[in-house]
């Protein structure tokens, strides 16, 4: 499943070295070298990858010239999730397993509807669902009760005015 992890917003030097914005999680595993991103539709192998401020530094193979990428500046960075190359804790998923779930409020057992994207905002994750209208639902312990994998299904308790 390809997710979005970032956005290439600059470059650091004239040697092909960009700067990515991501609150991604796991951005050891995923920014490892030899792995690929995309970035509007171009598929580049990471040669290196470091941290300098709140930036993620990548350099990608075969890129020594920073003209060479100058037209991806602005866009999004997409990975393919590869499941088993990331060990999870408890409680952790990935988001192919996630997205797709029906939402069931808990107050009401109503189906609000189903996940179809998680948003990481550094806190903690969002997860968008889209029903009858739109829902932002933070995975957080006191509204996310149960994760159902098998059966596809998530219930949740609202905390007051979320679903308003």
């Amino acid at each position: 499943m390809r997710i979005k992890i970032g956005k290439l917003v600059n470059f650091h030097g004239v040697r092909g070295e960009v700067k990515i914005l991501s609150d991604s999680d796991f951005l050891e595993e995923r920014f490892a070298a030899g792995n690929t991103v995309e970035v509007a539709g171009d598929v580049l192998t990471i040669e290196s990858y470091r941290t300098h401020k709140n930036f993620h530094m990548l350099k990608f193979e075969g890129v020594s010239n920073m003209n060479d990428i100058l037209h991806l500046k602005g866009a999004d960075v997409f990975i393919e999730e590869n499941n088993e190359d990331i060990v999870l804790d408890e409680n952790e998923y990935h988001v192919s397993d996630i997205v797709g779930l029906t939402v069931i409020n808990l107050d009401d057992n109503t189906e609000l509807g189903k996940i179809s994207e998680v948003m990481f905002t550094g806190a903690n994750d969002v997860w968008v669902i889209e029903g009858e209208r739109e829902y932002l639902i933070p995975y957080i312990e006191q509204v996310v009760k149960t994760v159902d994998i098998e059966r596809g299904i998530v219930e949740i308790t609202p905390l007051e005015g979320l679903l308003d």
